[in-house]
């Protein structure tokens, strides 16, 4: 399927236009960011482990009921996704204290938590994405009642459906990041899942070992990121243990830039 304009460009993804009407194509890059894109780097080959460890996360999803913007992938770093209206909302689900929830509240890093704790983030880089309540949402006209409730009953699902996937894998989710989106069938509206679920989005530890296999990696300059995303692929079956991984010519992170406050 042929790319038409530029829809959008973020730190990680950039969506463009298609021919056919509610559909636009998801290119996975391979630019690595944190702490709202103070620090980023280059990491060759990070977009294609996210692009496909994504499909096969929300296929499964899409397989036990929970509807996402995913229609198919197209190749190594493309899918074919229905074009949302992106409810600007970070969903944040945590089931193990660690990030900036320990340095706000002094709690001790990898405490498990009693029962999931829902966070909700106003989606602006250049405000930091600030942690919000739902009176702020329904404030400022964000999102109705109604969807918050829908958006709430889906990631508690969510929440449940990947806990188990992964710790059949051997591995922890710690806590992941969600987005969801409008659509309209029918004149009908419809909040679905939207954006990613990979290592860039989730925390996820080695049950085990505790190892991190995620985007931590990046932020606390821990190294081998490729390695760890692949650890994740391969768990899931996505790449067989004797994968090649040189035919997609993973390298070590380049072009690094801290800016300093």
């Amino acid at each position: 399927m042929n790319k038409g304009k530029k829809l959008y460009e973020g730190k990680a993804k950039i969506i463009y236009e298609t021919k056919e009407k509610g559909l636009a194509i998801q290119h996975f890059k391979d630019d690595a960011t944190a702490f709202n894109n103070k620090k980023k780097a280059t990491v060759e080959g990070k977009g294609v482990l996210n692009n496909r460890i994504s499909e096969h996360i929300l296929n499964n999803l899409n397989q036990v009921g929970i509807k996402t913007h995913l229609v198919k992938r197209l190749n190594m770093r493309e899918q074919l996704i229905k074009l949302v209206e992106i409810i600007p909302i970070e969903v944040i689900v945590r089931n193990i204290a660690t990030g900036s929830l320990t340095k706000r509240l002094g709690i001790t890093d990898g405490t498990v938590l009693d029962k999931p704790l829902l966070e909700f983030c106003y989606k602006k880089d250049e405000l930091d994405d600030p942690l919000i309540a739902k009176e702020h949402i329904f404030a400022f006209n964000w999102a109705t009642k109604e969807e918050i409730e829908a958006i709430e009953e889906m990631t508690f699902r969510i929440n449940d459906f990947m806990s188990g996937m992964f710790r059949g894998i051997g591995i922890k989710l710690v806590d992941f990041k969600l987005e969801f989106g409008r659509i309209w069938i029918d004149n009908n509206k419809e909040v679905i899942l939207a954006d990613e679920i990979s290592p860039d989005t989730c925390r996820l530890w080695d049950i085990k070992s505790e190892k991190k296999l995620d985007k931590d990696r990046f932020r606390k300059d821990l190294g081998n990121i490729i390695q760890a995303y692949q650890e994740v692929a391969r768990r899931l079956g996505i790449v067989p243990e004797t994968t090649n991984v040189s035919k997609v010519n993973f390298k070590k992170p380049t072009s690094i830039n801290i800016k300093k406050k």
